[in-house]
Formats: C-alpha cells, structure tokens, sequence
C-alpha cells in the first residue's frame, strides 16, 4: 500500500478539469521516459475516469475528484476518487457497453479503455459513497 504519494490534487467536478488531470499525469510519468504511446495510454485513461466520476458520479452536479499520483520502482500508480453516487454493481457496471446514460452515445466503454490502457483496474465503490479507481502502468526501463 502506498504510505507516502508523490502527487495528491483535489479539483471540481466539471469537464474542463480532464485536460489538468492529463497534464499532472504527464509532467509525473515523464519521470520514467515512457513512450509517447504510454504516455497517450495513461492520460486516455486518466480522461475515461475522469468523465467516469464527473458524468456518473456527481451526475454533472457539484462535487470534488481526487487524485492521487504515485511512482513505485518503474510502475506509476493512479488513484481517482469521488465522493459522488457510487456504484451498485461493479461488475456489471465494468461490462461493455452497459452504462446509466444509454442517451449519451459515447458512453460504456470507460472502464473498457482503462482495462486495455493500464497494466491493472481496480474499482472500488459503495452506492452513496462515491468510487476510487486504482490503475497502475508498467514502463519497462
């Protein structure tokens, strides 16, 4: 478990926030010279739970996401939490395509991309309590 971290921010819940989570990501992962295509791996991922806990957790509403960045030997470790609706079922919400907002075509997929992108996805959540996403990424040396 990670008893110091290198990066903890805290920002508002609103979409424009994706773009500086992106780039406290980058400017931390740089440390350990990933390609370009890992870099745009993280940071894809980053923007997914992001928007995850923007549009499902706060449901656009007010609220505020943490995030947490942390480098361990060649591996970075990302956190991200909201204190938003949480979720009923983690399972079934981490299946393809199955999302809250069938209104909104581009939903479904988020932690689809973060499975494919991250090395590992943990997903923790209680329903009225908001959810924490745990990914981490190898850079091989």
């Amino acid at each position: 478990k990670m008893n110091k971290r290198m990066v903890h921010i805290e920002f508002d819940a609103v979409s424009e926030n994706e773009s500086l989570a992106r780039v406290v990501v980058s400017s931390i992962t740089a440390r350990l010279n990933p390609t370009i295509e890992q870099l745009n791996d993280i940071k894809t991922a980053v923007s997914e739970a992001v928007t995850n806990a923007v549009i499902h957790g706060y449901k656009n509403d007010e609220g505020i996401v943490a995030m947490d960045i942390d480098i361990d030997g060649n591996m970075v470790i990302i956190e991200i939490e909201d204190k938003g609706v949480g979720i009923e079922d983690v399972d079934k919400a981490m299946e393809p395509m199955y999302t809250t907002r069938p209104e909104d075509e581009r939903s479904g997929m988020g932690f689809v991309f973060m499975e494919i992108f991250m090395d590992e996805l943990k997903v923790e959540s209680k329903p009225g309590e908001g959810t924490k996403l745990t990914m981490k990424k190898m850079i091989p040396r």
